[in-house]
């Protein structure tokens, strides 16, 4: 076949890629060595709620969007990623806060990339970022869903879930620093009893009782559990022998001396133990679980002695 063979393909003109950019969903801005606003597209303008031709010929730190990190500190000076990256020519990424034209602030998702002449010398730099506000939602929900996931949904409580990671953190300030820390187990006396005689109704509302009871008695320093229908746990900071005993004498105090919608009286066996070297969780919490059923065993036996024991 016979014809003209094709010429180079030929560039695209500016007005081309002004077209490609205006008509992407991301904002995309543009700016020279001093950072000054070259081009803005009408993604920036829809997500910012500044118009090009309020954003053009403005220097990007100069109270426009006047970025700030997740924690709230500037990123227009020394940790602006556009200077970073006009200065070492590398595309970098992060996540930051906006202001957008209403005052308010927009989480975004920004990344900065060099833009070099034909030479290959920077000329300036462009942003693009995008709302990120769903994908904070998102987090958001899921940072929820896992603290739900570990809460108890009758006290509000921490659950048995929520105790592993803070025994982790005890034993890590215990290995670090020396921070020795205890833990009290936590029994309802005759629990069984109360659903039986009042109904399970009934019984959660004693347990909602002791629960907010234990919580007002413990330190700010210790953290509480409920760990089984009627089984309490709390770790406490760090805390001398003598003062986990005080401790524990004020939570039993704390549940008998409170009123219950059953008008009966209320009380709690409890076992403690100081962590020591080469403890683990288990042999923590078991130790303070032998102590807790000891007192309970004493508890059956006066209850023997009384002629107030259920047969088995």
């Amino acid at each position: 076949m016979s014809g003209d063979a094709p010429g180079p393909p030929s560039e695209a003109s500016p007005d081309i890629h002004a077209a490609v950019l205006d008509s992407v969903s991301d904002g995309v801005y543009v700016v020279d060595t001093e950072r000054r606003i070259t081009y803005w597209n009408p993604a920036a303008a829809r997500i910012t709620g500044y118009d090009a031709e309020r954003a053009t010929g403005r220097w990007c730190g100069d109270g426009l969007l006047n970025h700030v990190d997740e924690v709230g500190r500037p990123m227009c000076g020394d940790a602006c990623p556009l200077l970073a990256t006009i200065h070492d020519g590398q595309t970098r990424s992060t996540r930051a806060y906006l202001h957008h034209a209403q005052g308010h602030l927009t989480p975004v998702q920004v990344t900065a990339a060099p833009l070099r002449d034909g030479s290959g010398t920077i000329i300036g730099a462009v942003e693009t970022f995008s709302d990120d506000t769903q994908a904070r939602v998102m987090e958001q929900r899921l940072r929820t869903a896992e603290t739900l996931a570990m809460k108890d949904p009758l006290t509000g409580l921490g659950n048995r879930r929520g105790l592993t990671p803070a025994l982790e953190q005890r034993f890590a300030a215990w290995t670090r620093h020396g921070h020795r820390f205890g833990a009290v187990t936590i029994d309802v006396d005759r629990f069984k009893e109360i659903n039986d005689t009042h109904g399970h109704d009934a019984g959660d509302r004693v347990l909602s009782v002791i629960a907010r009871s234990l919580a007002h008695a413990v330190r700010g320093t210790d953290a509480l559990f409920r760990t089984g229908g009627d089984e309490f746990v709390v770790l406490t900071g760090p805390i001398a022998k003598d003062e986990l005993g005080d401790l524990a004498a004020r939570l039993r105090m704390v549940v008998a001396a409170s009123r219950y919608p059953t008008g009966a009286a209320v009380s709690i066996s409890v076992g403690t133990a100081l962590v020591e070297d080469g403890d683990d969780s288990a042999a923590l919490l078991k130790r303070a679980d032998d102590r807790l059923l000891r007192a309970k065993r004493s508890i059956a036996e006066d209850d023997d002695a009384d002629g107030l024991a259920t047969p088995a």
